[in-house]
């Protein structure tokens, strides 16, 4: 008995939770799709931008390919929710068919009950039915009945309504259900036929990159001259705020502990680290280039420069955030990057690239969120470039940020 209570307790928390298991799914489907819509809008005024003001058809390239990758999300996404609302409707329509079934077995029942209280309609022929009764208990239950008879048709009568009300409101439910399977589905066709126009824009630069090659391979042996460029002044204040002095002399020539350059907060190290895959995002964009090493979409076998950390396509004039709190170790500006933002974290260090406005110095202590600087364009492209180390090594932002 007791473990049948428990099955009984077990299915109506069960039965509870499940509604808001699936308010809190579509919350979060919205909120994905916003996202992805939004990122969509980024990259079509950036691609605007580039049209006026750049030629570098490799950015395009990766700012289409992205496109085209959230379109296929959202269209992947507006299919389930098809298939969902399709189901949801076929579920409707069971309901409702049980209803009508109940609905027809209730009226039968309580036109039985009219035809019954027709006939018994004369006060003598009521009589006559309870004296023709067989004993005395067949009479009191026949008296009973036909005393009961008005109040059965009151409550029929009542049931019936109750249930065409409810028969009501599941049909007009389902017709809401159809009418957002038809809204979903026409959103779908318009982001198909979005997807097919960006997959012809995108065979178009790849056309072009293909004619002018040479043209295209001297951009990427630039842009490794500055990302080559950039990776050596980061190293290089990195170890410069991480390494101790040579040890100093003591008397007898022999060596004395020292101390390092600037002491290490290990504690907010710690804090840093332990907020791994937590981090907010420093600017609102979608990812066009990656960590790591990355391959030309269009030249077989030819490397990208080395990569280390994440590049986000972004709206002009967007403000950059600190992700942790920590202590402005630098501000740099290097070719093809502008200004950038050396913050460090104890041993951690986050650093910020690409702004046309800084607003802090160095020696600044920072909080979380605490605005740092504004991204810039720089040749027709808004883009801004963001790194985490952990000492002397390179780590990937997307696992340190949330997904």
């Amino acid at each position: 008995m007791r473990l049948f209570h428990g099955y009984i307790v077990a299915f109506a928390l069960l039965a509870c939770s499940c509604p808001l298991a699936m308010s809190q799914n579509t919350k979060t489907q919205e909120q994905r799709r916003s996202r992805l819509e939004n990122e969509i809008k980024i990259l079509d005024r950036q691609l605007r931008d580039n049209a006026k003001k750049s030629s570098a058809a490799l950015s395009d390239l990766s700012l289409i390919r992205k496109k085209i990758s959230n379109r296929r999300e959202l269209v992947n996404q507006g299919n389930k929710e098809v298939a969902d609302l399709n189901s949801k409707i076929s579920a409707k329509r069971q309901e409702i068919e049980r209803i009508q079934a109940r609905l027809d077995t209730l009226t039968l029942y309580y036109s039985r009950l009219v035809r019954s209280a027709y006939k018994n309609r004369d006060s003598r022929i009521w009589y006559m039915y309870i004296l023709a009764s067989d004993n005395v208990g067949q009479a009191i239950r026949r008296y009973g009945y036909l005393k009961n008879i008005s109040s059965e048709m009151n409550r029929q009568a009542e049931k019936i309504k109750e249930t065409r009300a409810k028969l009501d409101e599941e049909s007009a439910a389902l017709e809401e259900l159809r009418q957002k399977a038809v809204t979903e589905r026409n959103r779908n066709l318009a982001l198909m036929n979005q997807l097919q126009s960006d997959e012809k824009d995108s065979r178009v630069i790849v056309n072009q990159l293909n004619r002018d090659k040479k043209k295209y391979e001297k951009q990427i042996a630039e842009k490794r001259r500055q990302v080559e460029a950039l990776n050596k002044e980061i190293a290089r204040i990195i170890a410069e705020a991480t390494a101790a002095p040579a040890p100093a002399k003591g008397k007898k020539g022999t060596a004395t502990a020292s101390k390092p350059k600037t002491e290490i907060d290990y504690k907010l190290a710690g804090e840093f680290e332990a907020n791994k895959g937590k981090l907010p995002w420093p600017a609102d964009g979608p990812v066009t280039e990656h960590f790591g090493q990355n391959y030309h979409p269009v030249f077989k076998n030819v490397k990208l420069p080395y990569n280390n950390g994440v590049t986000l396509a972004v709206s002009p004039n967007t403000s950059v955030k600190a992700v942790f709190g920590g202590v402005v170790k630098q501000i740099v500006v290097m070719p093809g990057y502008n200004h950038c933002v050396l913050v460090q974290h104890g041993s951690y260090f986050t650093f910020y690239c690409k702004l046309g406005t800084v607003s802090v110095k160095v020696g600044d202590k920072v909080k979380l969120g605490q605005v740092l600087g504004m991204v810039d364009t720089i040749g027709g492209e808004t883009l801004f470039h963001f790194q985490i180390w952990s000492g002397r090594t390179p780590q990937n932002p997307e696992s340190w940020l949330r997904p």
